[in-house]
């Protein structure tokens, strides 16, 4: 299946490519070199980590070009009373409990930080919806919850959260 990306993701995948390939991979490559005179490699603990963080580079860029490979882009647009991507939506549970989340593309969820995928069941039972509706999101086949959609606060992709 391929990988929705806005035009903004795609910039910003292409940018840290670019950083990793000309700025990190060389300051990795040197580390590498520096620590191989340290002598015994069998014993070198400082040359095995600087091997690692190569690879862990060279890895990182295998998996963004990947990203990019299957990728296709998609432009996200709503109508200014609709909830879409990247609008930030204040709700409230059945619990009476109250939170704001920010719609983002599965690349960009971040749970931790409120941004929540349009393809979560959250995301999907947002998605399309307005300002006083009261929505269910189906976790799964037997269990499901409602939801009020108290504010809309319409969002753009600009880049500020990054990549996963």
């Amino acid at each position: 299946m391929p990988h929705e990306l806005t035009a903004a993701e795609i910039a910003s995948i292409e940018e840290e490519i670019r950083h990793r390939q000309t700025e990190v991979t060389p300051q990795c490559i040197a580390e590498v070199q520096r620590t191989r005179a340290f002598g015994d490699l069998s014993e070198n603990d400082e040359y095995r980590t600087a091997k690692r963080e190569l690879n862990r580079n060279y890895s990182r860029i295998r998996y963004l070009k990947g990203l990019l490979a299957s990728g296709v882009l998609v432009e996200y647009a709503s109508d200014a009373d609709e909830i879409g991507l990247f609008d930030r939506v204040t709700i409230r549970d059945e619990f009476e409990e109250e939170s704001t989340v920010t719609l983002v593309t599965h690349l960009r969820a971040d749970i931790l930080n409120n941004k929540i995928s349009k393809d979560s069941p959250l995301g999907k039972a947002l998605i399309g919806h307005k300002v006083g509706d009261r929505v269910t999101v189906q976790v799964n086949e037997t269990n499901s919850y409602w939801l009020d959609i108290l504010d809309l606060e319409k969002g753009e992709d600009d880049r500020t959260t990054a990549v996963n």
